[in-house]
């Protein structure tokens, strides 16, 4: 029963519930030509069509089916982004089971918790991952039996998996002979957990109505711009918040997806983007900083790839402008997150900005930019009351819309609504023309003397330099103003420079009660499972760091 009230007059519509099968079937028809590629673990590249993978995606569903799987039940994935991990996307899903994509990258303990919390009931999992299997399956009583997404010459003779299956045998022994059932449009279809830097991780359960809503607008113009003009390759990983969506939104418009499998160095990606003529990609800062190293030490230009969706973290300016202005690639700053299906904002340019110099362009880019229609936010004080839009105010960012979770899985964690709003956990500006940027996580924001600091910013001036390839800044504690900022920094490899040299390329960038009071250079910074750096871990590395006395 709907809780808003029915007028006395209702539209006369066909009644068709949105479902995530009708993303294949539709490609299928229309554009069932259009080329699905992969590079495998098992190293070739491997061709077919979105016809083929429709076919192989109801024969999976038989096999599903054939073990006793019931709509509602969770079916895990541990893979890489390929055609058998997207003919798992809607085998599972459009059989009315929930698909559970796992993070590899979680420590094992995570995984098994997970898995346990998440009840699933079949684990398919690539080649790669056959040790953690191994170490999880004691573990895991829940799961029947776990799937090897592999031919049968490359089965283990004694894996030590329970019950371990061959998903080209299954494939082999069932019929495409399936009819997508139909059922409630709100029914669960996917299931990802957050990413659990601090506590357990919380699941965001999502339905097969908030997906295919999300597809439609992430492929809008403003959004991540989807079309069947377009070689696509999801960089991001299809077990981190489902790709951003683009297994989904690629069948919606008959794009090509080219799948990169675990070869994610800038060698590797370079030769793929050039191979299968890609036009747009999408992924997280760090994997483009290696592309970008890799195209500049080899002098190589790109030929068709015309444009990047780089979300997860903040791109840094350098990192646009490098695109933009070396390569010819089009850079576009969105944000989300697990929570959102994930996509939130993305950023592309109003007809007020076109007459702009291009740094004034560049500094409305930087921003993670407008909604997409279905997502309202706004910014709060401590206190809870609404901020003004003007671009200077920081407040704590809250959401809503049809594609953002009500609660998580089971509940964990309690209420996750602030008075029908989510809070981020993002502090962010919203200027007058509704552009959002990105300020900090409001963990990780310095408190000086009563005032905040946001270290995106001292971070992107940091990486602006020559010098430098990664930058962190964390707030250390200060017996006069609390905190006070940090700066930890990779340099490029063979480069130099001193603090002294560095502290003096902030000046006149930023306000001077911003500048870092020291700078520390490491090696590597700490990276999460979904590529983001782990900041806690810095501030616990550098808890007793003693910062310079004026």
């Amino acid at each position: 029963m709907s809780a808003y009230p029915k007028s006395p007059v209702m539209g006369q519509m066909m009644q068709k519930p949105m479902l995530i099968s009708s993303l294949i079937e539709h490609a299928d028809r229309y554009f069932g030509q259009s080329e699905i590629v992969s590079r495998r673990v098992e190293g070739d590249i491997h061709r077919y069509n979105y016809t083929e993978c429709h076919r192989r995606s109801k024969k999976l569903a038989n096999a599903l089916s054939n073990f006793g799987v019931n709509i509602g039940d969770r079916i895990a994935t541990l893979a890489w982004n390929g055609y058998r991990h997207l003919e798992a996307y809607y085998a599972v899903s459009g059989s009315g089971a929930v698909l559970h994509t796992i993070n590899p990258r979680l420590h094992p303990e995570q995984i098994t918790y997970i898995v346990n919390h998440a009840e699933d009931q079949y684990l398919m999992f690539d080649i790669t991952f056959l040790p953690i299997v191994k170490a999880i399956a004691p573990h895991c009583p829940t799961v029947k039996g776990f799937i090897m997404m592999c031919g049968r010459e490359h089965m283990p003779e004694d894996s030590g998996v329970p019950n371990l299956l061959c998903y080209e045998e299954l494939i082999d022994a069932n019929t495409d002979d399936f009819v997508w059932p139909l059922f409630d449009e709100n029914s669960a279809s996917s299931l990802c957990y957050t990413s659990g830097t601090t506590g357990h991780p919380k699941g965001a359960l999502y339905s097969h109505r908030s997906t295919i809503l999300h597809s439609y607008a992430s492929a809008m113009p403003d959004g991540l711009n989807v079309s069947a003009r377009d070689s696509i390759v999801p960089v991001v990983p299809m077990f981190h918040v489902n790709a951003w969506g683009l297994p989904y939104s690629a069948p919606l418009t008959g794009a090509k997806l080219v799948f990169p499998g675990p070869h994610l160095d800038g060698k590797s990606l370079y030769e793929l983007f050039e191979q299968e003529k890609v036009t747009f990609s999408a992924g997280v800062p760090t994997v483009w900083l290696g592309l970008l190293n890799y195209v500049e030490q080899n002098k190589l230009t790109f030929s068709t790839f015309r444009r990047t969706v780089i979300g997860g973290s903040a791109c840094p300016p350098a990192m646009m402008h490098t695109f933009r202005h070396t390569y010819h690639v089009e850079v576009v700053h969105a944000w989300g997150m697990t929570e959102m299906s994930p996509l939130g904002t993305a950023c592309s340019l109003l007809t007020k900005h076109m007459a702009l110099s291009e740094p004034e362009k560049e500094a409305v880019l930087t921003k993670q930019g407008h909604v997409l229609y279905g997502v309202d936010m706004k910014i709060v004080g401590d206190d809870g009351k609404e901020l003004p839009w003007d671009g200077k105010t920081y407040g704590n960012l809250l959401v809503k819309g049809p594609w953002i979770i009500n609660s998580y899985f089971k509940n964990e964690g309690g209420e996750a609504l602030e008075d029908g709003w989510f809070p981020t956990g993002d502090v962010a500006t919203i200027d007058a023309d509704g552009f959002m940027q990105i300020t900090d996580r409001s963990k990780d924001v310095i408190k000086s003397g009563g005032e905040w600091i946001g270290t995106i910013d001292l971070e992107n001036v940091a990486v602006s330099h020559p010098a430098v390839m990664q930058a962190a800044c964390i707030g250390i504690f200060h017996p006069k103003w609390d905190e006070r900022p940090l700066l930890l920094v990779v340099k490029k490899a063979g480069a130099e420079v001193t603090k002294e040299e560095l502290l003096q390329f902030f000046e006149g960038k930023v306000a001077k009660w911003w500048l870092p009071d020291d700078v520390a250079f490491i090696d590597a910074l700490p990276l999460g499972a979904t590529g983001k750096i782990l900041k806690n871990k810095l501030r616990e590395q550098f808890k007793e760091h003693k910062l310079p006395t004026a």
